[in-house]
């Protein structure tokens, strides 16, 4: 099935209707699209995108910019690109409903050490073309940003970068995150019906590198969580560990 005519027609739809005001960059536009047809169910898991060569052609854009755009989805874990094949919706991880929800100080104190939070921004601002796709609202939402670095015995464990919808959780930006972890909050404030996670293994960029004290070379493991509650996205979580000094592990019964 051919959705390349209407991926077109829904971005046209989109900028008359000004959702994506403020002239995104037309690499979100592409991605915005897909998204959407992610949502509205015409792109499902294992469903053809769109080439360069076609994304070209139907935004009237450079093949960089279509590039930059397939290369964001695939490293968000939107996409996967298969040499020779294409670039196709990913499957669902199955690691996902293995992890649980938990507040990383009460993990940190249960094994016995000391618990740490610096707070490196906890901002209100409005949900820019790349940021709105994350939180699936439109561009100009009320949105908080906060970036906290989580310590086990003084050393960086977790780097967390969180999004979340301001109308869900509207303490938010005004919380001592040294105090308690936005976990604890969001447990409360929007109880959670249901999560989604990803983890992959890559290497980190300078900030990240520098933050959590990685040597050069060093990989991280990185977690992308969204959580929904009362029928919204509220949050859209990457939550870093340092490679080497941090794993991931599930229990579970198996049923009869």
């Amino acid at each position: 099935m051919d959705l390349t005519p209407r991926l077109n027609s829904n971005i046209a739809q989109r900028s008359a209707d000004g959702v994506l005001s403020d002239a995104p960059p037309r690499y979100a536009a592409i991605k915005q699209s897909i998204h959407d047809a992610i949502r509205d169910g015409r792109l499902k898991p294992g469903d053809r995108v769109p080439s360069e060569a076609e994304l070209v052609g139907q935004f009237d854009v450079s093949r960089m910019t279509a590039n930059r755009a397939l290369r964001e989805l695939q490293s968000a874990g939107i996409i996967v690109r298969r040499a020779g094949s294409g670039s196709f919706i990913a499957e669902p991880k199955p690691i996902g409903h293995m992890i649980e929800i938990r507040n990383i100080a009460e993990e940190i104190r249960g094994r016995g050490h000391d618990y740490r939070a610096r707070v490196i921004q906890n901002v209100e601002e409005k949900a820019s073309a790349d940021t709105a796709v994350l939180l699936e609202v439109p561009v100009g939402t009320r949105i908080f940003h906060s970036i906290i670095v989580h310590h086990e015995a003084e050393f960086p464990i977790q780097l967390e970068e969180r999004f979340v919808l301001a109308s869900a959780a509207p303490d938010y930006g005004t919380l001592d995150f040294t105090q308690l972890t936005p976990n604890e909050y969001l447990t409360r404030t929007a109880p959670l019906e249901r999560v989604e996670h990803r983890v992959r293994a890559e290497m980190p960029d300078a900030r990240t590198r520098g933050v959590l004290g990685l040597n050069e070379g060093e990989p991280i493991l990185r977690m992308t969580r969204q959580t929904w509650s009362s029928g919204r996205l509220v949050s859209h979580a990457w939550l870093s560990h340092p490679g080497t000094r941090f794993e991931l592990s599930a229990a579970f019964a198996v049923g009869d």
